[in-house]
C-alpha cells in the first residue's frame, strides 16, 4: 500500500502509540486521518498535530453502536489501524475477572468488531489494509501480564483467520508485534522500551513493503532469538515476575 494516498482511521489515538501513529501518517503525507478515542475531548493534542487533516471520532471499541457510527462517518477509509488496547496487571491466578474481561473485550473482541464494521468500507473503496497492533506477548508470556497475554494471543489467532478471509476482498492484514513501548501503559515497568515514533516508523515501512508480520524496533531481535531458542526466551520473560 502506498500510504501517502491512504485515508486512515486510528483507534486509541488520544495518546501514546495512537498519537504517534497519527503523527507518522501525517509525516508520510496522508491526506486525512480519523483519530478515534473513547473520550473525544481527550484528542486535543492529537488534533493539534494538523487540524486541517485530522478529524476526531468518538469510539469505544467495546460499544457496538459507536463502532457502527464510526464506520458510517469514516466511509472513505482505506487504512484501518487497530491500536486501542487494554492492560490489566496480574498473574494467571491473581488477575480478577473484570480485568481479564476488559483486556479480552478491547484487545480481541474490539479489534474483531471494528474490523468487521470497516471491512465493507475498505472493500467499497477498492480495497485497502488493516494494521493490528498485537505484541511479542502474543506468543511469549510475561507472568505479570496474564490477561494481556491471553487477549493478544487470541487476537493473533483471530487475525490470521481475518487475513485469509479479507485477502480475496483486496484487503491486506498486517500484524505488528512490538516489544515494550515507552508509553503510559508501561509507566513504572522497569524494562527496556522502544520509542513510539520508532515503532510507527517500522510498522508503516512494513505496510508499504507489504509485509504480513512486522517486528518493529527492538522486537526484531527478540523475535530472532525466539526463533533460535523458544524455551530460552520463555525463561527470560518468566524472570520478569
Amino acid at each position: 500500500m502506498d500510504i501517502q494516498y491512504a485515508t486512515a482511521f486510528v483507534t486509541g489515538a488520544n495518546r501514546g502509540m495512537g498519537q504517534a501513529y497519527v503523527a507518522g501518517l501525517l509525516a508520510q503525507g496522508v491526506g486525512k486521518v480519523y483519530a478515534a478515542a473513547r473520550n473525544s475531548d481527550s484528542l486535543a493534542e492529537t488534533l493539534a498535530l494538523d487540524p486541517s487533516r485530522v478529524q476526531a471520532v468518538q469510539l469505544d471499541v467495546t460499544d457496538a453502536a459507536q463502532i457502527a457510527d464510526a464506520a458510517a462517518l469514516a466511509s472513505d477509509t482505506t487504512l484501518l489501524i487497530n491500536n486501542a488496547g487494554s492492560l490489566s496487571f496480574g498473574g494467571a491466578l491473581e488477575i480478577d475477572a473484570a480485568g481479564l474481561q476488559q483486556d479480552m473485550a478491547v484487545n480481541n473482541d474490539g479489534l474483531r468488531n471494528v474490523t468487521r464494521a470497516f471491512t465493507p468500507v475498505l472493500e467499497s473503496n477498492g480495497g485497502g489494509a488493516v494494521v493490528n497492533m498485537l505484541s511479542l506477548l502474543s506468543f511469549v508470556s510475561a507472568p505479570g501480564f496474564s490477561g494481556y497475554n491471553a487477549s493478544k494471543a487470541a487476537a493473533w489467532s483471530m487475525t490470521m483467520s481475518l487475513r485469509a478471509y479479507l485477502r480475496p476482498k483486496g484487503i491486506a492484514v498486517h500484524n505488528a508485534f512490538p516489544a515494550g513501548i515507552d508509553t503510559d501503559m508501561l509507566a513504572g515497568v522497569d524494562a527496556p522500551k522502544d520509542s513510539p515514533a520508532d515503532v510507527v516508523r517500522d510498522v508503516l515501512s512494513g505496510v508499504q513493503a507489504g509485509e504480513d508480520d512486522i517486528y518493529p524496533a527492538s522486537a526484531a531481535d527478540v523475535y530472532q532469538a525466539w526463533r533460535a531458542d523458544q524455551k530460552a526466551v520463555e525463561e527470560m520473560f518468566a524472570a520478569m515476575m
